[in-house]
């Protein structure tokens, strides 16, 4: 009558992530965007030492579209200048990598995969707490005046 319980948790996450995607900075959307593929990864991984091939193929499918319709579309060739070509080809082979050891179980290449994309997510997240000006405080505010 009232639908599964699994399936209203998904919907109350789905709507948890819609709105942290509304609220988000673009910024923010790229720490997501490398969150989901990692995630994915995760799940590929995990899924192949279960010996799940057609989970592990959806997770790996969902992390090589976040690498390439998300992470490499929203890159800016003509403003990012050599940074963006060169973050292009590195998605490019993270793809090439991601694809590779989904048809040969190749946990090593998932391994590198996730970890090239944590780099570049710790370096996107430096560089968002490097260019965001400091917040005052209640306490700077009040010895200001």
């Amino acid at each position: 009558m009232f639908g599964s319980a699994p399936r209203g948790a998904g919907a109350y996450a789905r709507v948890g992530v819609e709105t942290g995607v509304y609220a988000a900075s673009p910024h923010q959307l790229i720490v997501m965007l490398y969150d989901g593929a990692i995630a994915m990864i995760n799940d590929g991984m995990r899924e192949m030492a279960a010996g799940n091939v057609a989970a592990k193929g959806r997770a790996l499918s969902r992390a090589i579209a976040i690498v390439s319709d998300g992470l490499r579309v929203s890159l800016d060739k003509s403003v990012g200048g050599e940074l963006a070509h060169t973050l292009d080809a590195l998605y490019a082979y993270i793809v090439e990598q991601l694809v590779y050891a989904n048809r040969q179980n190749d946990s090593a290449k998932l391994s590198e995969a996730s970890r090239i994309l944590s780099e570049l997510r710790s370096a996107w997240r430096a560089i968002d707490t490097q260019a965001a000006p400091p917040v005052p405080t209640e306490a700077a505010v009040a010895s200001t005046a």
